[in-house]
C-alpha cells in the first residue's frame, strides 16, 4: 500500500511519511500487524481508486467483516516463500462469499528459496477449496516485491514500477455502480473529532447525500430524524470536503449523533434499511475487575469501576466481535472476544491510555447444541525445524491435538492440527521453550464440536510471597533451588504475589524479603559471590496464558504481576 500512495502521490512530497504509512497506531507497529482496518484513495490515470486495509488474523474478523461490503473487488497479497497461510483463508473465505474477485498478488519474490509459481497453484487449490466459482477462479496473478518496488506479469521478468499492478486492478475490478433512487447509507466505521464529536464513515449503497438535508436513520430498534452537518470524501490520506456525495463513494458525515455501526442513513419519506453486519460469535472470554492489590493507585490514572465500565462499553461501540457484560458485583466485568489476541490488544490499549486493572484466566466459551457440551476447535499451524518436530508433536497431542498434516516445506516440517482453544491456551510459552524458539505458529477458530474431555493444564506450582518489602539477593539466592523466579533483587512485592514457578505440583510460600543475619562477631568462614540466575520476563500474552485458575494478572501502565485472589 506504501508503494501504491508513492507511486501515485498522494501522500505530500515534502512530508517523510516513513514505512507503514496505514499502520500508524503504536501497537500495529511493534507486532507488525494490521489491528485496524483504514482506508486511504489514490488517483491513477484519472480514475479514484479507494484502498481499504483489512487485517488478516481471525481474532480481529469483527474489523473484515465489517469493512468488506464496502469492497467492488480484493488483492490477495501472499508471501512467495510461505504461501497461503491459516488467516489468508479466513479473510479470502470472507470475501468469496460475498462474490467478490480477487487479483493475487505474489510479494517478496526476491527471497532466497522462494517458489512463486507453486504458490500460485496453492491459492487456487484454497479457493477451489472455498467453493469460489468459475469466475472467481480465472483470477490474475502478478508477482513481484514490494520492498524494492516493482510488480510484473512474470515473476522472472523484473520491472522498476507498480504500474502492471494498478493496471490489472483497473482492468479486473469493476468501476463503482452508480444505483438510482431514494438514497441509502450503511455506517461501518466510526470516528471521533474533539471539535466535532462523532463521525459516522461508510459507502453510499444508492442515490446521493446531500449536505444540510434531513435524513432517517435507521437503528436496530426504531428510527431517528437526523440532518448532515458536513461531508467529507476520502483524498489521499487526507479528507476534502464537498457537498454532495454519489452514490458508489465513501465518505465521512459529520452531524449525526446516537449511532451506532450497522445503522442505515435513508430517504426521510421513504427510509428502507439495508440488512446489519453480521459477526461471527465470540470465542474466549476474561473476567475484568478493578486493581485491588496493595500497590493499586500507584501507576494508573483510571482505577476505579466506573472508570472501567465506562471504557469498556465505549470499546463496543467500535468493535464488533467485542461484547461486555456485567456480573453479580458492579466491579466485575465478562468480556468476550475473538482469542486471546484480541483480548489482549484490548488490554495492552488500556495500559498505555493509563488504566489499572486485574484480568483472570482466558476461559474457552462452551455452548449446549442438542443437549451435548460443545466448544470452539481451531486449526493449528507449526512450522519447525525437522529436529524438533517430535516434541511438538508430543505437546499438542497431550492438549487433545489431532496430527492431519505433516510435509516438509525447505528446511522445515510443516504440521497442521486439529485442536480445541483450550488446547492453545498456554501452549505457545511451552512449543517456543521446547523447540529452542525456532517454531512459528498460527492458527484459526474452525468451528464448535463436541466436548473433548479434560485436558491438563499448567502441571508446575507456583511460588507465593509471604510478605511485603524489597527482595533480596541472599533470599534469592537460597531459594534458586525451589524453582524459577519472576522477580529480580530490589524488586517490591507484596504478600500473595506470584513471585515464581516451583519445581513441583504444589503451591509454595517463600520469604523473598529476608535478608542476611548480620553480628558484629567475626566468621571464619567468607561469602561466596552469588550466582543468581536472571528473572523470566513475560509478555501480556504469556503471562494471560500462564495463569492458574485461581490466579489474577495484575495489569498497569508499567508492570504486570500475577497474584493469588483466595
Amino acid at each position: 500500500v506504501d508503494k501504491i500512495i508513492q507511486h501515485c502521490q498522494a501522500n505530500d512530497p515534502r512530508k517523510d511519511t516513513g514505512e507503514l504509512i496505514l499502520d500508524n497506531n503504536d501497537l500495529e507497529r511493534e507486532r507488525g500487524i494490521t489491528i485496524l482496518s483504514k482506508n486511504v484513495s489514490v488517483n491513477y490515470k484519472d480514475v479514484k481508486i479507494n484502498i481499504i486495509d483489512t487485517p488478516g488474523h481471525a481474532d480481529f474478523g469483527g474489523e473484515v467483516e465489517r469493512v468488506l461490503k464496502m469492497a467492488d473487488g480484493v488483492l490477495l497479497l501472499v508471501d512467495a516463500f510461505e504461501g497461503p497461510m491459516p488467516q489468508t483463508r479466513f479473510v479470502l473465505g470472507k470475501a468469496i462469499e460475498l462474490g467478490l474477485k480477487p487479483i493475487v498478488v505474489v510479494n517478496k519474490v526476491d527471497k532466497e528459496n522462494c517458489t512463486p509459481d507453486l504458490v500460485q497453484e496453492s491459492v487456487f487449490e484454497l479457493m477451489f477449496n472455498l467453493d469460489a466459482s468459475e469466475d472467481q477462479l480465472e483470477f490474475e496473478t502478478i508477482y513481484g516485491s514490494s520492498k524494492l518496488g516493482w510488480m510484473s506479469t512474470d515473476w522472472k521478468k523484473q520491472t522498476d514500477n507498480l504500474v502492471p499492478l494498478l493496471d490489472a486492478v483497473l482492468e479486473n475490478i469493476p468501476e463503482a455502480p452508480y444505483r438510482e433512487g431514494s438514497p441509502q447509507m450503511q455506517i461501518t466505521s466510526l470516528d471521533f473529532s474533539s471539535f466535532k464529536g462523532r463521525i459516522a464513515i461508510g459507502r453510499v449503497f444508492r442515490g446521493d447525500l446531500h449536505v444540510g438535508q434531513d435524513y432517517m436513520l435507521c437503528k436496530a430498534e426504531g428510527q431517528k430524524k437526523v440532518r448532515i452537518k458536513e461531508l467529507y470524501i476520502f483524498k489521499g490520506l487526507g479528507r476534502e470536503e464537498v457537498k454532495t456525495v454519489r452514490s458508489g463513494d465513501l465518505c465521512a458525515i459529520i452531524g449525526i449523533e446516537d449511532f451506532e455501526i450497522g445503522d442505515t442513513i435513508a430517504d426521510l419519506n421513504q427510509p428502507e434499511a439495508l440488512t446489519r453486519i453480521e459477526v461471527d460469535e465470540p470465542t474466549m472470554s476474561m473476567l475484568f475487575t478493578i486493581n485491588n492489590s496493595p500497590f493499586f493507585g500507584k501507576e494508573g490514572k483510571f482505577v476505579t469501576s466506573r472508570h472501567l465500565r465506562d471504557r469498556l462499553y465505549k470499546e463496543t461501540e467500535k468493535n464488533l466481535a467485542l461484547r461486555v457484560e456485567n456480573t453479580d458485583k458492579e466491579d466485575r466485568f465478562n468480556v468476550f472476544g475473538r482469542g486471546v489476541l484480541h483480548l489482549s490488544v484490548l488490554i495492552e490499549t488500556m495500559r498505555r491510555e493509563g488504566y489499572e486493572l486485574q484480568v483472570g484466566k482466558p476461559q474457552v466459551i462452551i455452548k449446549e447444541i442438542d443437549g451435548k457440551k460443545h466448544e470452539p476447535f481451531e486449526t493449528l499451524v507449526i512450522d519447525v525445524p525437522e529436529d524438533y518436530s517430535g516434541k511438538a508433536i508430543e505437546l499438542v497431542t497431550m492438549r487433545k491435538g489431532d496430527l492431519l498434516v505433516m510435509e516438509p516445506k525447505g528446511d522445515l516440517q510443516h504440521l497442521e492440527f486439529d485442536i480445541p482453544s483450550r488446547g492453545l491456551i498456554g501452549l505457545r510459552n511451552n512449543i517456543l521453550t521446547a523447540t529452542a524458539g525456532s517454531a512459528v505458529m498460527t492458527h484459526r477458530f474452525r468451528e464448535f464440536l463436541p466436548f473433548k474431555g479434560e485436558i491438563p493444564s499448567r502441571l508446575k506450582g507456583s511460588l507465593i510471597s509471604s510478605e511485603q518489602g524489597p527482595s533480596t539477593a541472599f533470599a534469592l539466592n537460597r531459594l534458586q533451588d525451589r524453582g524459577k523466579f519472576f522477580v529480580s533483587p530490589n524488586d517490591i512485592i507484596y504478600k500473595g504475589q506470584v513471585i515464581g514457578e516451583h519445581s513441583r505440583d504444589n503451591d509454595l510460600e517463600v520469604n523473598l524479603v529476608k535478608g542476611k543475619q548480620l553480628t558484629n562477631m567475626r566468621k571464619s568462614g567468607t561469602d561466596d559471590a552469588m550466582k543468581i540466575a536472571p528473572k523470566i520476563v513475560f509478555s501480556l500474552e504469556e503471562a494471560m496464558e500462564y495463569l492458574a485458575e485461581d490466579e489474577f494478572l495484575e495489569v498497569t501502565p508499567l508492570s504486570l504481576r500475577m497474584r493469588k485472589f483466595k
